[in-house]
């Protein structure tokens, strides 16, 4: 079977199929920021530094950028049950290797099967979506896919507030265990294979550049946000990533001629697909760095617990979430400029407001600035993803979303470190100026969030450009896009 015969839209499908995706989607995602209230447990119990503790987190987020860019290959190769099998029972097995560990070496191992999963999760989703989804009801059914892919993040640091609170960290992975390994079960009874699987070979030396260039770009980016040594150290990894990343780009651009890419970089010729990917790019990196900012701001300087953290920042992430369906049926139904340009003018605005919090900043007015941001983009995920991914031909469609996938990573690992880094030399400057530490530190926090607002403005501007509708059947790729015949099954 030609990769150009892959199956299109089909309105008569059973969407129904996708729930179990988009559940399972949320249930492993929500994982990536799950760790961020249990460290100082952590740091008890196995007796390590914040340094060592922060890696649960750190390689989590390098696992999925090495991994990510391999799946566009990976999900041509198999049919969906398979990789939904796979995907789920590793990170079923990681999961259980964490509840388990009797070692922080092994908690890190668990967290990174974990995230072998979880990288494979997301692209599987967006591709059988795009693959059996009628275009007129594409914004609806993406609208669910929100919930999982910024929801499901905004949401993990509320979730293991409360669990924390009640039990031990163990249970954070206890908990979701079950709940992971039914969504499995009964998913694998579900699931019915979209498309065939056909033949590609695997470029060795393409794997092992892209493990080098997004794994080694995405720790130095880490690195650096943590200031000192660390951020010299930091800055060298990231070039050597990226000098990693663009022979990987040079390797795949040559293998395109032959049609033998392991991530598929043909998409970037779809203007609208390249125009959505930057968008998307500047607004992970900027909800990254508030989430970064947020939690550091109510615990350190307003004394809040972490319960009550996680309580105060979980009603954005329910609105991000339940708005997503919503937000998919009226792009459906009018486009996506009435959605969009609300949308950044509402993130500007919320991280506005972030700007001017002080030591006696009104909570609530904390909690109405946060559930602003979560309402906004969400009115952008939604629309943009739907959109560029719909200007991608279909045998392009796994290629698309893990690409999107990838540099998700790299985005918010590159937000988080230029905020750290700000907020760091801006509380150092004001200390220097002789300001007290709790001011010092509320400048530095207002320094980061600005930097939010640059980047929301920009996300505005490029709005702005952004097509009210597709603007070509995506059914119908430019001859420079088409597979050769010989790349069938």
């Amino acid at each position: 079977m030609s990769s150009r015969d892959l199956p299109v839209a089909d309105p008569t499908r059973d969407y129904g199929v996708l729930r179990w995706l988009v559940a399972a989607a949320f249930v492993v995602i929500l994982n990536e920021t799950v760790m961020f209230n249990a460290l100082p447990s952590l740091m008890r119990e196995f007796e390590v530094d914040v340094t060592t503790a922060q890696w649960l987190s750190t390689a989590f987020m390098l696992t999925m950028a090495v991994v990510i860019p391999v799946t566009g290959w990976f999900l041509q190769r198999v049919t969906t049950r398979q990789a939904f099998g796979l995907a789920m029972a590793v990170f079923c097995a990681g999961t259980l290797i964490a509840a388990l560990a009797p070692a922080f070496w092994v908690l890190l191992l668990g967290r990174i099967v974990q995230a072998s999963g979880t990288a494979v999760m997301m692209p599987l989703l967006m591709t059988t979506l795009m693959t059996i989804v009628a275009p007129e009801d594409r914004g609806r059914v993406m609208g669910n896919v929100t919930l999982a892919m910024s929801a499901a993040p905004a949401l993990g640091p509320t979730a293991s507030g409360l669990i924390l609170e009640i039990a031990s960290w163990r249970w954070m992975f206890g908990i979701v265990l079950p709940i992971a390994g039914t969504i499995a079960l009964v998913g694998l009874a579900r699931l019915r294979n979209v498309g065939e699987p056909r033949a590609a070979s695997l470029h060795v030396p393409s794997v092992v550049l892209s493990a080098l260039g997004f794994g080694t770009l995405v720790y130095g980016l880490s690195e650096f946000g943590h200031g000192g040594d660390d951020r010299v150290r930091g800055a060298a990894f990231a070039l050597v990533g990226l000098v990693f990343v663009t022979a990987f780009v040079l390797v795949q651009l040559r293998l395109q001629r032959v049609d033998r890419p392991l991530l598929d970089l043909r998409t970037l010729r779809r203007p609208t697909y390249r125009l959505s990917l930057l968008i998307m790019a500047l607004a992970f990196a900027g909800m990254f760095g508030s989430m970064l900012i947020l939690p550091v701001y109510l615990q350190n300087l307003r004394d809040l617990s972490t319960l009550e953290t996680g309580l105060l920042m979980m009603p954005g992430g329910l609105a991000m979430g339940l708005l997503g369906p919503r937000v998919g049926r009226w792009f459906d139904a009018h486009g996506s400029r009435p959605l969009v340009l609300p949308g950044g003018v509402g993130a500007v605005l919320a991280l506005g407001l972030f700007t001017q919090i002080s030591l006696s900043t009104p909570i609530w007015l904390v909690l109405v600035a946060h559930v602003l941001l979560m309402v906004s983009l969400a009115l952008i995920f939604t629309p943009v993803f739907t959109l560029g991914l719909g200007d991608v031909p279909p045998h392009l469609y796994s290629h698309g979303s893990s690409l999107f996938g990838a540099l998700q990573q790299v985005a918010g690992a590159l937000g988080t470190a230029i905020v750290a880094t700000l907020l760091a030399w801006r509380t150092t400057h004001l200390l220097e100026q002789g300001e007290d530490p709790l001011t010092a530190q509320v400048g530095g926090m207002t320094a980061g969030f600005w930097f939010g607002v640059a980047l929301t403005a920009v996300v505005l501007g490029l709005l702005f450009r952004l097509p009210n509708r597709p603007t070509a059947s995506p059914h119908q790729p430019a001859p420079d896009e088409q597979a050769p015949a010989s790349a069938g099954a």
